[in-house]
């Protein structure tokens, strides 16, 4: 998903939310935590990708140093490497495969409401209502150009399911440009995502797009410096399943109740007749996987699975992207993580009595060990195991000098409640917010949002 005040729905404002999840229980998808931000500050951005014309070589993206998609061991070739083995014939995303795909993951509809009962484009038991899933369609179909852009700082479901998106509309014959706003690097642990060549820096992206879908953003903000051409766009898809979502564009395929961005998205592209290919499909487990901390948290319901079950048989090899998302790490990365705990408090009174854990990673901690700053969100999930703390926090150092604060929950305690208090957002278990100070005097603010009851009185 930075000190920064200021409301979520507010052009140029923080909104620091995890990983998307569902809005109930989890953690950061794959352990990222988005960086909150108006404006970003600091650091040339990089060369410009290839144009997304299918000139640049599969898998090229924004990082000059990570050539065809590799990571930086270079041990996932051309971004699609983890497809190698994907079979081609009906049952691996051919259009027999796809014919029976259910229309979504989530909760049909109760008996006698009808598909488009609500408002602001969603059906009353938040399911999208259908004339926002036909204008979505009948938009796309009509254009020749879609510009697409996904929250700054992207985690494994919103690049994820941005990717998959620009390939299959390329495969429908469309132009595709794909880009984030600053800073536009892909994280290392995303690197071996395919669909990598449609990504543009933020700059090339044009100013006033006829038509552009946003992905995984819950406010026209969360785009950077694309929310200005999301703003100008002639028609503005928002596709995204957080609970906290504003209401921006004109077109809103919004669904809190979807496990992830990726669910959505894989709606539209059957909506739109693209068979699913193990490119494509990788991108959407990619989101799944992530959103659903890998199939564990509460949001995982038999139809997650059921979507999953067809990804894997469109091609994707689930062990290979679970390696990349959550099992792999510089030698560095271990003694910053041994820095870390041995820094950890336990303060067994705190949260209202139910405990709270917590440490901090100075900047200084990781550039004495060569870590770079987003290879420190698995960090919480150590934290987070403590049987006595309810809820765990790590504070990050950032480059600017400002502490990221991510913050976890086991249930009993609202810590996106705090966090929104604290300039920043997230979910009921999962959330973030940035500010400047001192860490002890940051832990003492939060120290202080997490006494005061909720809208339940915990």
């Amino acid at each position: 998903m930075s000190a920064r005040d200021g409301r979520a729905d507010t052009p140029g404002a923080p909104w620091a939310e995890e990983c998307s999840l569902h809005a109930m229980g989890g953690h950061g998808a794959s352990g990222h935590d988005i960086v909150p931000s108006g404006t970003v500050r600091g650091g040339a951005p990089p060369q410009p990708a290839p144009a997304p014309n299918g000139a640049a070589p599969k898998g090229t993206g924004p990082n000059g140093a990570v050539a065809n998609g590799t990571d930086p061991t270079g041990a996932v070739p051309n971004g699609a490497g983890l497809n190698a083995a994907a079979p081609n014939g009906p049952g691996a995303g051919g259009p027999e495969a796809r014919a029976a795909v259910p229309s979504a993951v989530r909760a049909p509809l109760p008996q006698g409401m009808p598909a488009d009962a609500g408002s602001g484009g969603r059906a009353a038991n938040g399911a999208v209502a259908e004339t926002q899933w036909g204008r979505a369609v009948e938009l796309i179909e009509a254009a020749d150009e879609v510009c697409l852009a996904c929250h700054i700082a992207p985690d494994g479901d919103a690049l994820g399911s941005m990717l998959a998106l620009a390939q299959a509309l390329h495969a429908m014959g469309k132009r595709c440009l794909a880009s984030f706003g600053e800073p536009f690097a892909v994280p290392a642990i995303l690197r071996f995502l395919p669909g990598q060549e449609f990504l543009v820096e933020p700059a090339r992206m044009p100013a006033a797009p006829a038509l552009m879908i946003s992905l995984d953003a819950a406010g026209q903000a969360r785009l950077g410096s694309l929310a200005g051409a999301a703003g100008r766009a002639g028609s503005l898809i928002v596709i995204d399943h957080h609970a906290s979502n504003v209401g921006f564009g004109g077109v809103r395929l919004v669904d809190p109740d979807a496990a992830a961005t990726a669910v959505l998205v894989e709606e539209l592209i059957r909506r739109l007749g693209v068979p699913l290919d193990g490119d494509i499909a990788q991108g959407l487990y990619a989101g799944l996987a992530s959103d659903t901390g890998s199939f564990k948290y509460p949001c995982t319901t038999p139809e997650v699975h059921d979507l999953a079950g067809r990804l894997l048989t469109a091609g994707v090899r689930p062990e290979a992207v679970s390696r990349e998302l959550w099992d792999r790490a510089p030698f560095g990365y271990l003694q910053v993580l041994a820095g870390a705990l041995s820094r950890a408090r336990l303060e067994r009174d705190a949260a209202g009595g139910r405990g709270l854990v917590w440490t901090t990673i100075a900047r200084s901690d990781r550039e004495a060990r060569d870590v770079p700053y987003d290879q420190l969100e698995g960090v919480i999930d150590q934290l987070r195991r403590t049987d006595e703390a309810e809820v765990a926090v790590v504070l990050k150092e950032n480059d600017r000098g400002e502490w990221y604060v991510s913050t976890r929950a086991k249930g009993a305690v609202d810590v996106g409640r705090a966090c929104v208090e604290l300039g920043g957002g997230g979910h009921r278990t999962a959330a973030a917010f940035t500010m400047g100070g001192e860490p002890a005097w940051i832990i003492d603010r939060l120290r202080g949002a997490l006494r005061e009851p909720g809208p339940d009185g915990e």
